[in-house]
């Protein structure tokens, strides 16, 4: 299956469709998490009352970096060329639903994704668990084979290929992971250029 014959898309959000500008390392300190552990991980660990309060002081951090986001090179673009084709588009994040429609709204990509089509880390396990592709799938009634998940890091690549959909990984010169990865494009753009040469 080429790029272009691809008609179910999914995006991760910060790295991917957006700059990256989460310092993980500095909310770890701030949450008092050792610098090994994975935030998300971490903090399902907890005991309830002080899990919500530093999920209060993570989603209040996040909210003021969703509404300063900036798009990535090419994501735009890319993006609405699709949306143009008539794909069903949809948001895979491991940030809050609420705040990855924030973000959506703030590099003007709010029309092109339906909003039940926006996954965030309460709607299904974190990536790199397949769940959240999964309810994609079933819920645009295809198999996980004829969709693709786009992102920058590792865990977007492993959610793919546990979920048993294609891969891109975007925003990396190199392609640290290729045996995760079905295709690799520079950025958003260069993805765009490699969909309309496929067809």
């Amino acid at each position: 299956m080429s790029l272009a014959e691809i008609k179910h898309w999914v995006f991760d959000m910060d790295g991917t469709l957006t700059v990256a500008v989460h310092d993980f390392a500095a909310i770890r300190v701030a949450l008092g998490i050792p610098p090994e552990d994975d935030i998300l991980t971490h903090l399902a660990a907890l005991p309830a009352d002080i899990a919500a309060s530093k999920h209060a002081w993570l989603l209040e951090h996040e909210r003021e970096l969703a509404l300063g986001s900036t798009a990535a090179e090419g994501a735009v673009a890319l993006v609405r060329e699709l949306a143009a084709r008539g794909y069903r588009l949809g948001i895979l994040t491991r940030n809050a639903r609420e705040l990855a429609h924030v973000t959506l709204a703030a590099i003007g990509l709010a029309d092109c994704f339906a909003a039940e089509d926006v996954l965030g880390r309460e709607d299904a396990p974190p990536k790199p668990a397949p769940g959240g592709l999964l309810k994609l799938a079933a819920a645009w009634g295809v198999a996980p084979s004829e969709m693709v998940m786009v992102g920058d890091y590792r865990f977007d690549l492993d959610c793919g290929r546990a979920a048993g959909t294609r891969t891109v990984l975007v925003n990396l010169p190199q392609n640290p992971w290729p045996e995760l990865a079905d295709w690799h494009a520079e950025d958003c753009g260069a993805l765009r250029r490699m969909i309309q040469a496929s067809q």
